[in-house]
């Protein structure tokens, strides 16, 4: 057995840590809810008519990712939501999600709305990609 850490107290390499593990509670024996994840992009009639920029319907193209849970028999005031760059933590009394999201966000500036009359809570978050300044000039 060979340790590759110079600090011999230490049991695991910060490496082999996957991105957000810092979330998961197994042990947590709430269900997770429904939940789809939506994305949006801004379009005007020089995209939808003439092809004039270089969008197209892929999600390489989407300025913006929409989560949309549905949280049945749930207030507004119940749900505690953390937004990480990579990582959506949602908690209500009855329902728990841990969600790693498919691309990086701007956990900074999103936007949250529950639609009561849905029972859904409505998370959107601006999509922060390495090369989108090339997509979106």
């Amino acid at each position: 057995f060979q340790v590759k850490s110079e600090n011999r107290k230490t049991i695991w390499n910060t490496e082999e840590v996957p991105e957000g593990s810092e979330f998961d509670d197994t042990w947590d024996p709430r269900e997770q809810p429904e939940y789809q994840i939506l994305f949006k992009q801004c379009v005007g009639t020089e995209d939808v008519f003439f092809g004039m920029s270089r969008k197209d319907p892929s999600t390489a193209c989407c300025e913006d990712m929409v989560i949309k849970i549905k949280l049945p028999e749930t207030k507004y005031s119940d749900i505690a939501l953390d937004i990480q760059d990579k990582v959506l933590d949602l908690r209500t009394p009855q329902k728990k999600l841990l969600l790693h999201l498919p691309y990086h966000v701007d956990s900074k500036n999103g936007k949250a709305r529950f639609l009561s009359e849905e029972e859904t809570l409505e998370v959107t978050l601006r999509v922060s990609r390495m090369f989108d300044f090339i997509n979106f000039l």
